[in-house]
């Protein structure tokens, strides 16, 4: 087996003394893993940030072994995560990439979706340029994952694109998906992934009352 794609790193898990496990969504192939040896080492550490884009190379034998990963870097969102308000808004957004999404089941729309959005995040001049694409990204995690229609337009974070809502709309509709992402796509994963929105959300609501 050999894949190589541009890629958006989800998650970095040590393993090992110096290796990492690499999660990372593909426009082509869907959700890739693979051991990354050094990973932890000082070349590679700034490179296997979750929001960076690279390019990822992956060999295996076999289809049921791990592959072996190599990365290059392409788009460092490093810088950006000095910043509260884009680090909360990353770190939740990969975690929850990571976490929902099957191995090698290709979800085109939403590596496009993920790549627009993180590039909101780190060039918007306020949150209220972003949260409006986060929770479309998130309905539209739900719709692709098979949970959208049982929620009508109560998840359909598209529509606050669409419209000029106020940040108590937007707040709401933050509130609405959260509960429908914690019970249907997070509810048998281990690890609190939703306390990474949950530090998001304190950090907006701060921000309103600035």
């Amino acid at each position: 087996m050999h894949i190589r794609s541009p890629a958006i790193i989800c998650s970095a898990r040590p393993h090992g003394e110096v290796g990492v496990i690499l999660r990372a969504l593909t426009a082509e192939y869907g959700m890739v893993a693979g051991y990354v040896a050094g990973g932890r080492g000082r070349e590679l550490r700034p490179v296997l940030i979750p929001g960076n884009s690279v390019e990822v190379d992956l060999r295996a034998r076999t289809t049921s072994q791990l592959p072996a990963a190599r990365v290059e870097l392409v788009v460092s969102r490093a810088p950006f995560l000095s910043e509260p308000l884009p680090a909360a808004a990353i770190g939740w957004v990969t975690a929850l990439t990571a976490t929902a999404l099957p191995e090698r089941q290709v979800y085109p729309a939403l590596h496009a979706a993920l790549s627009a959005l993180l590039d909101a995040v780190c060039h918007a001049p306020s949150a209220r340029g972003w949260v409006p694409g986060l929770l479309a990204y998130e309905g539209l995690m739900l719709r692709d994952l098979g949970y959208g229609e049982r929620f009508g337009a109560g998840v359909d974070g598209q529509r606050f694109l669409e419209v000029e809502a106020d940040w108590a709309q937007v707040m709401a509709g933050f509130d609405r998906i959260g509960i429908a992402l914690e019970r249907y796509l997070l509810a048998d994963r281990r690890g609190d992934v939703m306390g990474a929105r949950e530090m998001l959300r304190a950090r907006l609501q701060r921000m309103a009352a600035s």
